[in-house]
């Protein structure tokens, strides 16, 4: 059995869904601080399959122990974690304890337990500003611009620490580039909590009303139109990518640690993901220049074929299919789950 955590999350639940029509046994816990159990009701609806939920804290070692007490957990998917580069700088302590500590929990947990096979939820944050792009994954890592990054390259450190001290650990990093889109049935996609902080959601919801404009932050980068430049991966294929780690693991004993990117190789600027946008819905999205964010950086786009040959995986969709799918979630479900 697999334990997903976070799995009533954005990439989360999108990952079940491929997990459950693969025919995988699978339990989801979460806190529900950016999931939500609605989710995980559509996901039964797409897949004709009731998801096993329980609702905890991986910081919660007592929870944790009656999960892997009670199931027949093999492998672990570990996407529980806050993701918000904005809100990272403002409160630092909170992504340490929750990224970092909570990580910390479930591996000692894991540890107990005997169960040592881990696919880890990274991203291209922990290259912080790259000396060149595409980025290989044996770009220089940990010179972090924000908490967020700095968090998931502490976990990162960890993992490979704990697989040199014992040589039955596997831990396969997945560091994603920009997760964007919407399973096609336009019944589960990205639902900020609050105003999105992520650049796709918070198009769309200027598109359909919710919002008046967009803010681009900083138009001096160098870049195609200076604006910033980002490789952007549809959600499936992230999820995807998540199935192609699990059959390398699946078959392994103490493989170690790997890192792998999770990437188009293309990078898009803001203004042409505007562009594209109103392409597909059909409506303006009007914006306005300001100033730098700090923490941002010019330009950031995967080498993706260690990932090719490593999981025989490569990103299938293309900029028009995250613009459709994206549109058809916000349209259908204005105010997302609620």
């Amino acid at each position: 059995m697999i334990l997903v955590t976070g799995g009533a999350g954005y990439i989360g639940s999108h990952t079940v869904v491929e997990l459950l029509q693969s025919g995988h046994e699978l339990l989801v816990i979460d806190n529900l601080c950016n999931g939500s159990a609605e989710s995980l009701r559509r996901v039964a609806e797409i897949t004709g399959k009731e998801v096993a939920f329980q609702e905890g804290d991986i910081r919660d070692a007592d929870f944790l122990r009656e999960i892997f007490r009670n199931n027949a957990i093999d492998t672990v998917l570990h996407f529980a974690g806050l993701r918000v580069i904005g809100e990272s700088i403002r409160v630092p302590l909170r992504y340490y304890e929750n990224n970092v500590v909570g990580t910390l929990t479930l591996c000692q947990v894991m540890a107990e337990f005997d169960v040592k096979k881990i696919v880890f939820s990274s991203s291209a944050a922990v290259y912080g500003d790259p000396a060149s792009v595409p980025i290989r994954e044996d770009a220089q890592v940990g010179g972090t611009t924000n908490p967020y990054g700095t968090s998931k390259y502490m976990v990162e450190r960890m993992l490979e620490d704990i697989c040199l001290s014992d040589p039955k650990w596997s831990a396969m990093v997945l560091r994603y580039f920009n997760p964007v889109g919407a399973h096609s049935s336009g019944k589960i996609g990205e639902d900020p909590n609050d105003i999105p902080n992520n650049l796709l959601p918070y198009i769309a919801q200027v598109a359909i009303g919710k919002l008046p404009k967009l803010s681009v932050f900083g138009s001096d980068y160098d870049t195609v139109d200076g604006t910033g430049v980002r490789d952007y991966i549809h959600v499936v294929d992230l999820a995807r990518g998540h199935l192609a780690a699990l059959d390398c693991l699946a078959n392994t004993q103490g493989a170690g640690f790997e890192a792998i990117n999770l990437g188009t190789g293309n990078g898009y600027s803001v203004l042409e993901m505007v562009r594209a946008f109103e392409a597909a819905s059909g409506r303006d999205v009007p914006f306005q220049i300001v100033d730098r964010r700090p923490g941002d950086i010019a330009k950031c786009y995967a080498d993706p074929r260690t990932a090719m040959e490593r999981l025989s995986w490569r990103a299938e969709h293309n900029l028009e299919d995250m613009m459709r799918d994206t549109w058809k979630w916000q349209s259908q479900n204005p105010w997302g789950y609620r």
